[in-house]
């Protein structure tokens, strides 16, 4: 009997990428002194830096939206493929940041770049863009795309109240000190090698309440207090710290892979205190994580995209790239890429 070899299975990888941070920086000490100021608190002095780590964050300035990062970063991802916006025939918008309610701003993105691609928005706060290179891969593997582009555009901090009536608001709102606004892009296509080779995730949604942005939905679709982050930054640590690392055991054992097996770590950072509490319960070696956080503060779904742009250059093909995603809601997501 004469068996005939079977086919190599097909797959999916990033091919191209690139990020958009806005030109203006504002340090910490800067936005405290702003906070101060406006609400009339007093507040010690070097709070916001020594609680966050986080000396400065990017912020995009009036006239530059979600969208206008997101065009700015595929624009980059584009060139650097080579590639014409018509190429793309999936365009997903994946963040947290939107310019409105309605249209997707997938659409406001296809204006600008002049594509012709099937377009929409994923969002799942800071796991957006995991979520949106998933579904991206997905699409390519089944057969409804060829080559896909996902971006993000975020602006959370547009997000931050700076005029706190007491300091019990100030506290309620803590966690959006960290914001600090960039975006990401990158191609996803069908490769002979390498590629995306593992996605996981997993969910505690019972927490979705501990922390957001209210405002804009059926429930609170007026009234600026609710377009202001919300929530407490000890609480939403503890909660992904109760998760724990089962989901990061859980693609390292199924891969067959160990720290040394990764070229770079790539994990969403929210402050410096939480990004070092994450390297102790998980083990990763320090010289394997690109760290942002300091010089760019929490830029939401955004930050595996800016720090994968960062390193995309020094990977030869066949290192891999471990992609750690916390986002609101709760939400843990990993995903294992190969460079081709």
């Amino acid at each position: 009997m004469l068996i005939q070899p079977s086919d190599p299975p097909p797959r999916a990888g990033i091919t191209a990428v690139g990020s958009l941070l806005p030109e203006q920086a504002l340090s910490s000490e800067d936005l405290q002194r702003e906070v101060a100021g406006r609400s009339g608190l007093t507040l010690p002095p070097t709070l916001l830096e020594q609680a966050t780590g986080i000396l400065s964050r990017r912020v995009a300035p009036e006239g530059v939206y979600a969208s206008t990062l997101a065009v700015g970063a595929a624009r980059r991802a584009l060139e650097s493929a080579g590639l014409d916006p018509l190429d793309i025939d999936l365009l997903v918008f994946a963040s947290a940041s939107r310019d409105m309610v309605e249209p997707a701003t997938a659409h406001i993105v296809q204006a600008e770049l002049g594509s012709r691609a099937h377009a929409l928005d994923v969002t799942n706060a800071c796991n957006s863009f995991v979520n949106g290179i998933d579904l991206a891969r997905s699409m390519v593997l089944a057969g409804r795309a060829r080559r896909a582009l996902v971006v993000t555009g975020e602006t959370p901090s547009r997000a931050v109240r700076k005029d706190p009536a007491d300091f019990a608001e100030f506290r309620r709102g803590f966690a959006g000190y960290t914001f600090g606004d960039a975006g990401a892009a990158v191609v996803v296509e069908a490769v002979e090698r390498g590629g995306i080779l593992h996605v996981d995730s997993e969910t505690h949604s019972e927490h979705w309440e501990v922390g957001g942005i209210p405002g804009g939905g059926s429930r609170h679709p007026r009234g600026d207090d609710h377009t202001y982050f919300r929530g407490d930054g000890h609480e939403l640590r503890g909660v992904f710290e109760k998760a724990g690392t089962a989901v990061i055991d859980r693609t390292l054992h199924r891969t067959g892979t160990d720290w040394d097996g990764f070229a770079r770590v790539l994990v969403h950072q929210v402050t410096v205190p939480y990004l070092e509490r994450f390297a102790e319960l998980t083990g990763v070696p320090d010289g394997k994580l690109v760290v942002t956080v300091p010089e760019l503060g929490n830029v939401a779904s955004a930050s595996l995209g800016v720090q994968l742009d960062r390193v995309y250059g020094e990977l030869a093909p066949g290192e891999r790239v471990l992609f750690v995603g916390l986002g609101g809601g709760i939400s843990i997501m990993t995903m294992v890429w190969e460079k081709s």
